[in-house]
């Protein structure tokens, strides 16, 4: 891990540091697209570039390229789930699901997490880094190079939902951010982006000054502090009102609809009462609340909510006129609780 990792690099550094090292400027291009658009794992396998200079290239960057530990498909949907192990040992979690508009890709931005959501098995075994923007990307083209026989396949959108809390590692997600845009490489529209936060007050209005046309998600999960502070430790440090507060500031700004993720959990946060302060509270807001009927942990007593009343949840949002949807559930056959394959794992070392 000294070597500094090249995919971590923007194209304008990467010209930089090979005009240092008395190569020509367009080398870097070169070497980028090698990297980007190739999906490349080795210096040594670029087919316009002499051997003395992936000799010196690799020397001084490694090209971060996670190995598949295990790979599970869903026989429902055809949602993919792997397990990744990084160049130092650490294991995270990626996920394809696809979409009739196209493949969704579910990164990972922290190996494990502090928030401590009791809801969620990220948690579960702590924290232990964040991830450096490179083994965000290379996440992306991991699942890639997986299905590099499939005709016209293509990550077209991405979803920072994965383990860890993007905002707690957020000078390296937005460099993923401005990288995977970038027409040399990946090429992702930031509106095919979508980040999730737990709320992260400081995090989210300093993400607004960066003017990105990403979707901003608040996993909320609670219609008030009595419930929120019982589920997510991260609602002592900031309450709703301040967090939502936020969220309009946020909105105000980039002039961007925020959606809500909000885990309907049986007897705890799913009655009539609790939509009809949940809608109270986002009055005012351009929203669309994101309903997931929650995922069973095997550590956790939660139970998602009955049929019945998530139907009633959903139309107490609508007649409220607080736009809400359910979450069409991907991968219910292969762990689908994000955290929970790498705790399996784990366990099992």
């Amino acid at each position: 891990m000294d070597k500094k990792d090249i995919k971590s690099m923007t194209l304008s550094e990467l010209e930089r540091d090979i005009t240092e090292m008395g190569q020509p400027k367009f080398r870097a291009m070169q070497i980028f697209r090698q990297l980007f658009s190739k999906l490349k794992t080795s210096f040594f396998d670029m087919s316009d570039i002499s051997k003395s200079l992936a000799t010196e290239l690799d020397l001084r960057y490694r090209i971060t390229a996670p190995k598949i530990v295990s790979k599970l498909v869903s026989k429902i949907d055809g949602t993919e789930k792997y397990l990744l192990l990084l160049d130092d040992g650490n294991i995270i979690e990626t996920v394809l699901m696809r979409y009739e508009h196209g493949n969704s890709v579910c990164v990972s931005t922290q190996v494990g997490c502090k928030m401590g959501c009791a809801f969620c098995a990220s948690t579960k075994n702590g924290f232990v880094r964040g991830l450096e923007p490179g083994e965000i990307l290379s996440q992306i083209e991991t699942v890639t190079r997986e299905h590099i026989l499939e005709k016209d396949f293509r990550v077209s959108n991405i979803v920072l939902m994965g383990i860890g809390e993007p905002l707690d590692n957020y000078d390296n997600v937005i460099r993923f951010l401005n990288l995977v845009n970038d027409k040399n490489g990946l090429c992702i529209g930031y509106r095919h982006i979508s980040l999730s936060t737990c709320g992260l007050v400081p995090q989210i209005k300093r993400l607004a000054t960066e003017e990105l046309p990403i979707t901003l998600s608040i996993s909320l999960h609670a219609p008030n502090d009595e419930i929120r502070d019982t589920i997510m430790p991260i609602n002592h440090k900031y309450k709703m009102a301040e967090l939502l507060d936020a969220c309009r500031e946020y909105q105000k700004i980039c002039q961007r609809r925020i959606s809500f993720e909000y885990a309907l959990i049986s007897g705890v946060n799913d009655k009539k009462e609790h939509a009809e302060e949940l809608a109270r509270r986002l009055r005012g807001i351009m929203c669309h609340v994101n309903l997931i009927p929650v995922n069973s942990i095997r550590e956790k007593n939660f139970k998602k909510s009955s049929k019945n009343d998530i139907i009633l949840f959903t139309n107490v949002l609508n007649n409220s006129k607080i736009n809400a949807t359910v979450r069409r559930k991907l991968g219910s056959d292969i762990n689908a609780a994000c955290g929970q394959l790498r705790n399996d794992h784990m366990k099992k070392d």
